[in-house]
C-alpha cells in the first residue's frame, strides 16, 4: 500500500514510519506540507495519490491551546478539514488521531466510542472539531482516540519527570486525574493492523490499565532508580494550569478486543520497555 503520514517528525509520526516501513510511505513533516493551506494539501496529495493518509499532525500542547485558541483550531480543526476533504476528493482513506480529552471526565467508568463527547478545554474542542470534519467529509475513515502518549523522539510526561528528578528532591504531581498511558510504538503497530485489515469507524486505543499522573510518576521513578526523590500528590486546582483536564479520561478498548481477541499490553510493561530501550535517566 501507499501510505502518506502527516506529522512524520513528531513522536507518534516517527513510530508510525517505523511500523509501516514494509509499505511505500511518504513521511511528511510540517516543512513538507502546511496542512492549514487547502491548496497545498490538494496539490501534494493529487500528485502522491496514496491509498491511506495517516493524519498524525496536530497541535498537541494542551495548555498552549488554551492560550492560543486560533492556532490550535487552525491546525486541529481547519488542517484536518483540509486533509479529510482532499482524501475524499482523491478517493483515498484517512486515519485521524483524536484524544481522550473530547470527553468531560464526569463518568465513573471508562468511556466507550459511542459515549457523548463534551470537551472542557480548547485542545479537546479543536480535536473534536477535527473528528466532525473527518466523519462528514470522508466516509472512508478511521478515527483512533488515544491518551497520555509517551515514546521515543518527543517531549512527554515520562521525559519531564526524569528531567525534574535530576534537579529536585521533591516533585508535586496531580492525583485527581486518571487515564491510560500509551506507548507510541504499541499504538503505531495497532494502527498498522487496523489499516491492513481495512477497518473503518471509531476505535479507542491505549495500553491496558489506568493510573493517576501521581501513580504514573511513582512508577517512572521506581523503574529508573530515583529512590531519593519524593513524589507529593496534589490537587489539580493547586497546580493552576491554564487548561482544565477531565478527572476521568479512561478509554475502554473493548471494541478493538472484540475485533482481535487481544488488547495492548499493560502500560506498566510498555513503560518498562520504553525506559530500557530509549530512555537515559
Amino acid at each position: 500500500m501507499k501510505i502518506a503520514i502527516t506529522g512524520a517528525n513528531g513522536m507518534l509520526g516517527q513510530a508510525l514510519c517505523k511500523a509501516f516501513s514494509k509499505h511505500e510511505i511518504w513521511a511528511l513533516s510540517s516543512k513538507d506540507l502546511d496542512i492549514t493551506s487547502l491548496s497545498a494539501v490538494q496539490t501534494l496529495f493529487f500528485d502522491l495519490k496514496p491509498d491511506w493518509i495517516i493524519h498524525s499532525a496536530a497541535f498537541t500542547n494542551v495548555d498552549n491551546a488554551e492560550l492560543n485558541i486560533s492556532a490550535a483550531r487552525r491546525v486541529n480543526a481547519l488542517g484536518t478539514r483540509n486533509v479529510a476533504k482532499t482524501a475524499f476528493d482523491n478517493q483515498c482513506n484517512i486515519l485521524y488521531y483524536s484524544t481522550d480529552y473530547v470527553f468531560d471526565g464526569n463518568l465513573n467508568r471508562p468511556y466507550h466510542e459511542w459515549d457523548l463527547t463534551g470537551p472542557i478545554n480548547e485542545y479537546g474542542r479543536s480535536k473534536l472539531a477535527g473528528e466532525v470534519f473527518v466523519r462528514s467529509l470522508c466516509p472512508s475513515h478511521l478515527i483512533v482516540r488515544t491518551s497520555w502518549l509517551f515514546g521515543s523522539g518527543g517531549t512527554h510526561f515520562v521525559k519531564k519527570i526524569l528531567q525534574n528528578a535530576k534537579k529536585k528532591e521533591r516533585l508535586q504531581i496531580v492525583d485527581d486525574q486518571r487515564g491510560s498511558p500509551t506507548f507510541t510504538s504499541d499504538l503505531a503497530y495497532l494502527t498498522l493492523y487496523l489499516v491492513e485489515a481495512e477497518k473503518k469507524g471509531t476505535y479507542h486505543a491505549t495500553n491496558s490499565g489506568d493510573c493517576s499522573w501521581y501513580e504514573f510518576a511513582q512508577r517512572i521513578l521506581k523503574l529508573t532508580g530515583f529512590a531519593g526523590v519524593t513524589v507529593q500528590p496534589i490537587n489539580s486546582q493547586f497546580l493552576g494550569a491554564p487548561a482544565n483536564r477531565p478527572a476521568n479520561s479512561r478509554l475502554t478498548t473493548s471494541r478493538f478486543y472484540q475485533l482481535t481477541g487481544t488488547s495492548l499490553r499493560p502500560w506498566q510493561e510498555a513503560l518498562e520497555d520504553y525506559i530500557k530501550t530509549y530512555s537515559k535517566p
